[in-house]
């Protein structure tokens, strides 16, 4: 996959409280051929939304991709990474630190915000991470 499109969320329910990461890889010609979801223990929305990026960059490098276009329901996110809002909490300082690494690797790189509703596939997935931990759904393969 030389180029891909890629949805990216978080979500935490209590914030912080349980946090799970949903990720949708479409090809250029709007095809998933990936999604992801998993639970990543206790934490807040931000660091589940940043670490929901870097899985699905590194995820993106191992396929083979050069270029990339992320879209999140982040605006804070998103903002951060393209230089629009400082980043003062320690732990998404260092989270950001590694986007940018991996940012590095691809030919081509952007991240847009999206409204919610285009996201929603994305945000199923968190959620279904942080259900499948906790034991309220049946588990579903992807």
């Amino acid at each position: 996959m030389e180029r891909l499109k890629v949805y990216v969320d978080g979500a935490s329910r209590g914030n912080p409280g349980d946090a799970g990461i949903g990720i949708v890889m479409l090809d250029e010609n709007g095809n998933v051929v990936k999604e992801m979801s998993d639970y990543i223990g206790q934490t807040t929305n931000n660091i589940a939304e940043y670490t929901a990026l870097i899985i699905a960059l590194k995820e993106a490098l191992e396929m083979g991709c050069e270029e990339i276009e992320v879209f999140s329901d982040s605006e804070l996110m998103v903002k951060q990474i393209n230089g629009q809002y400082q980043i003062k909490n320690e732990g998404i300082k260092r989270l950001y630190s590694q986007v940018v690494q991996l940012m590095k690797e691809f030919r081509s790189f952007s991240i847009n915000h999206v409204r919610r509703e285009y996201n929603k596939r994305a945000d199923e997935l968190a959620n279904e991470g942080i259900d499948m931990a906790l034991g309220d759904e049946e588990v579903i393969d992807i």
